[in-house]
């Protein structure tokens, strides 16, 4: 859980002890003004918010990893005093790869099969044509990667943790107590969501593509890749004022979002609920320390 200036992490090792760490955060914008420009901001809260993700998954494998391997006496005796953990270049690799995947899933290969379709047929080479067919392939093996992985039972958890996440952010938004039973009454669709992000992402950048007059394989992927970063900004942008405004054209564009997140989340069980309470009543606490409301 984040909040302005701080975050805070809760795991509940295999023993059902729950483990936290929290601190406080710098915001890009309070150090450099023009990190919270419109569209420049979304961009900074990505890459923050991606760092973040990261040192949280490394906290939790390595309190799980601790716990096991204490309990584990062949390990114990094999290197004693030597904790098995995640180390930093484990998570550097592991960027590497997720950034790899991201680029081959879902900017190389959408691209491939359109311009093996305009091959086919040149009514896919036109402009509109081609941007909207590369846009919909893209869309249909992000909705099915993200369906497939939740047939596993481990994601499927996953999931529902991202569902406790989004139960207890709006009690707290809506001022109720942080407490199990009243958390649980709350939906699990949230409209800030990262899910949200990725496909109102995939809805701009398809708009986005229309209007570039590029037209060979190279120069196509090469503004996929060098655009992303205002496509992100930009969607944001559009995101946050959706929040903010239910009803206009733009709450309409992030819709298909909101609907992703009956796969994306789950309803938690109320372990799930107390672990994602206390690691947002961590965070406040920090933010409450540092001058935060």
């Amino acid at each position: 859980m984040r909040s302005p200036h701080a975050w805070g992490i809760a795991v509940r090792k295999p023993s059902g002890e729950i483990v936290t760490h929290s601190e406080t955060l710098e915001r890009p914008s309070d150090q450099h003004k023009w990190m919270g420009w419109p569209v420049v901001r979304g961009v900074m809260t990505l890459g923050h918010a991606m760092t973040l993700g990261f040192r949280a998954l490394k906290f939790s494998a390595n309190a799980v990893l601790e716990e096991i391997s204490a309990n584990d006496p062949k390990n114990a005796a094999a290197t004693p005093g030597k904790k098995m953990e995640i180390t930093g270049w484990m998570a550097t690799v592991n960027i590497v790869f997720s950034v790899a995947f991201f680029i081959f899933m879902y900017k190389y290969l959408p691209l491939l099969a359109t311009t093996e379709l305009k091959r086919v047929n040149p009514v896919f080479g036109q402009q509109f044509v081609f941007n909207l067919v590369d846009g919909l392939i893209r869309i249909a093996m992000f909705l099915l990667f993200v369906w497939g992985v939740s047939l596993w039972k481990d994601i499927r958890r996953v999931y529902e943790y991202h569902g406790a996440e989004h139960k207890t952010v709006f009690a707290f938004e809506n001022g109720d107590p942080l407490e199990t039973a009243t958390v649980q009454k709350y939906t699990t669709y949230h409209p800030r969501c990262g899910t949200s992000f990725l496909m109102t992402v995939m809805i701009i950048s398809m708009i986005v593509y229309m209007f570039i007059p590029v037209s060979t394989f190279w120069a196509r992927f090469a503004e996929r890749i060098i655009l992303l970063p205002v496509i992100a900004g930009v969607s944001y942008e559009i995101i946050r004022f959706a929040a903010k405004h239910r009803g206009s054209l733009f709450a309409l564009m992030t819709a298909p979002g909101l609907w992703l997140q009956r796969i994306t989340t789950q309803p938690p069980d109320d372990r799930e609920v107390e672990c994602a309470i206390i690691a947002l009543n961590a965070a406040m606490a920090l933010e409450k320390q540092h001058g935060g409301e």
